[in-house]
């Protein structure tokens, strides 16, 4: 007979790819009027959160933050300052370099998308009892300030 903790590690990754590709469906329809612009979603979160740990965001930051390549990381972060998500500077450190930063319409596709996933976790938790939604809030934000160590 299998434990839940033997059976953790499945659920967890059963759980990323449901939530990973209707997130890719849902959200940027939602969010940017197409599902192909999910991209952009994406390019903003990573130049958001490489704020949070860095002094300065650039394609490298975006890159390790979205575990792309540094092509491909670049070409989203062209697309989304193309969109108008994103501005490049010249670096402080190294004027080869890019120094990101987003736009107020990348601040404003980041609150949106931030509104949708607290909606989502909302919807999915709406029938359980207000100790087990702290608990798992305070779960997944454990799991995440865990993985945030590693960058």
């Amino acid at each position: 007979m299998t434990t839940p903790l033997t059976e953790a590690g499945p659920a967890l990754f059963r759980l990323v790819r449901h939530w990973s590709r209707r997130w890719t469906l849902r959200t940027s329809t939602e969010l940017t009027g197409e599902m192909r612009h999910v991209h952009h979603i994406l390019a903003v979160e990573a130049v958001d959160t490489g704020s949070e740990h860095t002094d300065e965001v650039t394609v490298a930051t975006v890159a390790h933050h979205l575990g792309l390549d540094h092509s491909g990381a670049s070409r989203m972060v062209r697309d989304a300052t193309a969109a108008g998500y994103v501005t490049r500077g010249t670096s402080g450190q190294d004027r080869r370099r890019a120094s990101l930063e987003l736009t107020a319409s990348g601040r404003d596709l980041l609150n949106a998308s931030h509104q949708w996933q607290r909606r989502t976790f909302n919807d999915l938790t709406a029938t359980w009892s207000a100790a087990d939604r702290q608990r798992f809030a305070g779960y997944l934000i454990r799991v995440t300030s865990a993985l945030d160590l590693e960058n």
